[in-house]
Formats: C-alpha cells, sequence, structure tokens
C-alpha cells in the first residue's frame, strides 16, 4: 500500500516520523481525523491508501486555510486516483445531469379525448341516404374542435432511474474534471473567524474562486460563522457529502472540500467501487448504497 502524505511546507527537518491510528485526539480530547491533525500540529502523517493501482501514481493537491483572506498552503495531500484522477466520461456526465433534470420533472401538458370534449352528443346527420360519410358526433378526432388522438395526458412524470454505475461513475468523472482544471480547493476547515459575507466575499474574490463556490463538509451541523455568512450571499452554498451530485458540481464553478469530506468521498466511492456484489454494477437499484 502507498501512503498519502500531509507535508508541512515549513522547515520539517526538526520533525520526526510518529505511527498513527486513523484518529487522533485534539487539544480538547476529541478524536478528529488523521489529515486534519496532520495540518494542525504541523507533523509529517501517514495514512494508507486503500485499492491503490502501482501503475496509478495518487494525485495531489495543496491544502488551504480559511481563516484569512489571503492564501496560506498548510500542506499537500495526496487523493486516491481511482476518485480524483479517472479519465473523464463526458457523456456519462451529460447522462447524470439529463437524469437530474428530470427525475423530479412532472409535465401538466393535458389534452381532451372526444369523450370529454364539450358537445357532440347527437349524431350529426343520419346514416343513410345523404351521400355523406357516416360519423356518430362531431367531437370526432376527424372533426375541427373534435378530441385529440394520442396527446399528452397529464399529470406525466420522466422519472427513470440511472444505473448504478454511471451514478458513481458520473461523480468520479466530476471530481477528476474539477481538480484537473485547477477548480478543486482543499481547504482545513470550514471556520472563518466572523459571520460577515463581506469577509466570505472578499476571500472568494481575493483567491479567483469565480462567481459560484459549492462548500462540502462531511456533515450538514456546519460552522455558524460560513453558514450565516453563506446564507446572505445566494451564489455560495453549504452541502454535506451523503448530497454531493454531479449537477451541484457542475452548477458551481469552485468546488471546495475540507480534509474530512475528502476522506469520506474516497472512503464512500472506494467502497462502492470494491464492494463484493460489484457483479451486478449494471442493475439499476443497490442495496447499502
Amino acid at each position: 500500500m502507498i501512503s498519502r502524505t500531509i507535508l508541512r511546507l515549513n522547515t520539517i527537518s526538526k520533525l520526526g516520523l510518529r505511527a498513527f491510528s486513523s484518529n487522533v485526539p485534539d487539544v480538547n480530547g476529541t478524536e478528529v481525523s488523521l489529515a486534519v491533525a496532520a495540518v494542525e500540529n504541523g507533523i509529517i502523517a501517514k495514512r494508507e491508501l486503500k485499492y491503490l493501482n502501482n501503475y496509478e501514481p495518487p494525485r495531489q493537491a495543496w491544502v488551504e486555510n480559511m481563516n484569512t483572506p489571503e492564501e496560506k498552503k498548510l500542506g499537500i495531500i495526496d487523493l486516491h486516483p481511482d476518485v480524483f484522477g479517472v479519465m473523464p466520461r463526458i457523456d456519462i456526465i451529460h447522462e447524470n445531469v439529463r437524469w437530474q433534470s428530470l427525475y423530479k420533472y412532472v409535465s401538466y401538458a393535458h389534452t381532451k379525448v372526444r369523450s370529454e370534449v364539450r358537445g357532440g352528443g347527437r349524431k350529426p346527420w343520419p346514416q343513410k341516404g345523404l351521400g355523406k360519410a357516416r360519423h356518430g358526433s362531431i367531437r370526432s378526432p376527424l372533426f375541427r374542435g373534435g378530441g385529440v388522438i394520442h396527446g399528452p395526458r397529464s399529470p406525466k412524470t420522466y422519472f427513470f432511474m440511472l444505473p448504478f454505475y454511471k451514478r458513481l461513475l458520473g461523480l468520479t468523472s466530476t471530481l477528476s474534471v474539477k481538480l484537473a482544471q485547477d477548480d478543486l480547493h482543499i481547504v482545513d476547515t470550514l471556520e472563518i473567524p466572523t459571520e460577515e459575507p463581506k469577509f466570505l466575499e472578499d476571500l472568494v474574490q481575493e483567491r479567483n474562486w469565480g462567481v459560484s463556490v459549492l462548500f462540502i463538509d462531511d456533515t450538514d451541523i456546519m460552522p455558524r460563522n460560513i453558514t450565516v455568512a453563506a446564507d446572505n450571499i445566494k451564489h455560495m452554498n453549504l452541502m454535506p457529502v451523503y448530497g454531493l451530485n454531479v449537477y451541484s458540481m457542475l452548477k458551481h464553478e469552485t468546488l471546495v472540500l475540507t480534509l474530512a469530506a475528502v476522506e469520506k468521498i474516497e472512503e464512500k466511492i472506494l467502497f462502492q467501487l470494491h464492494r463484493s456484489d460489484n457483479i451486478h454494477i449494471n442493475s439499476k437499484f443497490h442495496l447499502n448504497q
């Protein structure tokens, strides 16, 4: 197994190597992830990358801060190539966007059949004797103002279930594209010193993160300051890992992940890629997703 390494950028010659478990206690005694502890404590931390192919080297990204508008490089993190370094399938990304756009859409377009059109109860003329074609109602689809055949009937849903492997490949393709285009940034935490929206706007502008930013954390309980600040800026949104999707990532110009979110995303996606019942990956539904 090749290990994940987070390197502190300041002088590291004085630091020694230490062996850690996946979780270590912080200064308050609460267990935090190894990646977060490595950045906070200024150490060289090693953590194994599961299911790593020897011919696919890990991708690397800077770890940035969030407590000042000016960007500070805190370290380098290795990213799993099966999650952040796959060959992007643009067609699969398009299928995911189309699926997400349609699964909530309901069409209310409605046309009336001959039995629903007003009038036309009497036979327009006798069956025989006039030399005309026989008709039983002026609301037949053959008449102007009559019923419509094969027209839209409401409500109609366009829901369909995208196969599981396409949803999984859509996530990895989008994450890889974001990283390759330098639109994916990794921060140590979402803690900011103030709840003023101006601070968050200045931070985004200073770092050229674009007009829209999506912040991802490992839980839906976000820090108060960034929650209040982002609530007043309509083009900046917060989302937990379990809500991460292709459409939202493409809708926002920049994707910002915390260290804890990176670990959670890799854990979930790698589990699905290497699960024991992967022989049924082409099926539309999977238990324990």
